[in-house]
């Protein structure tokens, strides 16, 4: 039975906010960490003295500030994300001239979801300015940056919209956009190549939860690996223009590398990377189970 797009395009979008959740829910506390690392890189000698001056500091909860926005984030992010996905494959189909049910190779899915990411920042740009100013407003009341300090997600936003209304939740778009269109190229890209080579010749929807988990891990790896100096100067970007008027993406860049170094662009990357494979696992696993049941659901 032929799905229709509409429930098509909800299945994917419910299936891409379940697989959301699941990766908030096991990664957000190195997220935490990385963006801690990231924007203040000197309060911090690694991920351990990280965590404990955390924990010191602001106990247990501190690890999970920004879980809100973090889980709004990946739901709007991811639920866009896979629903434009199906979309795209659709285009890439009809440019290679193949049959709307065709598989697509693993270098046209990739292509697929580079497309798809630029859609997914509309959504991402404004939680994710949120949940990194939450997660790193402690360090900027240290630094003595900032006088007035918001704990919450509302406060944070009244902040924003009095400061620089609307508008301002899309700060760090432009960097946002540099991360996600070559990183979801390699996301989907090694994710599909890894499940061709494990599934050894046989079809790659009867792979099992290990596969699923170990692939998509492979593929948030990757995505990281290549685009974290990117995802580096967008956390500056948002999270110290709370203080006052930030420049933009080449000259904070240059800023950083001129001052502090090359190596400060990667700080924070060991949470990233110890986060990214459990939780990119995770999502690959919700999101390509929940998608499959729905479908057999539409299909019977």
């Amino acid at each position: 039975m032929k799905t229709n797009p509409v429930i098509q395009a909800a299945i994917d979008l419910t299936a891409g906010a379940v697989g959301g959740t699941a990766c908030v829910i096991t990664g957000q506390p190195f997220d935490t960490a990385k963006v801690k690392m990231q924007t203040f890189p000197t309060m911090y000698q690694g991920l351990v003295d990280c965590f404990v001056k955390t924990y010191k500091q602001v106990g247990f909860r501190g690890f999970y500030k920004g879980t809100t926005p973090a889980l709004v984030a990946n739901i709007a992010e991811n639920a866009v994300l896979f629903m434009c996905y199906g979309f795209c494959q659709n285009i890439v189909r009809k440019i290679a001239g193949l049959d709307r049910k065709a598989n697509l190779s693993d270098l046209q899915n990739a292509v697929a979801g580079s497309f798809a990411s630029a859609f997914a920042t509309l959504a991402l740009c404004p939680t994710e300015l949120v949940k990194c100013r939450l997660q790193a407003m402690h360090e900027m009341k240290l630094s003595g940056q900032i006088v007035q300090q918001h704990n919450t997600v509302w406060s944070v936003i009244k902040s924003v919209l009095q400061k620089d209304g609307p508008l301002g939740f899309y700060r760090g778009w432009f960097s946002t956009l540099l991360r996600e269109i070559p990183g979801y190229f390699l996301f989907f890209g090694v994710y599909e190549l890894s499940r061709t080579f494990l599934a050894f010749g046989k079809p790659k929807e009867e792979l099992g939860p290990v596969a699923l988990m170990l692939s998509g891990g492979f593929g948030g790896m990757c995505l990281w690996i290549a685009v974290y100096p990117v995802d580096c100067i967008k956390s500056r970007i948002q999270v110290l223009s709370m203080a006052g008027k930030q420049t933009g993406f080449m000259r904070t860049f240059a800023s950083v590398v001129k001052n502090e170094g090359v190596f400060a662009l990667y700080s924070g990357l060991k949470p990233t990377m110890i986060r990214a494979f459990p939780a990119n696992g995770a999502l690959f696993l919700a999101y390509e189970h929940s998608r499959k049941l729905m479908m057999n659901q539409f299909d019977s």
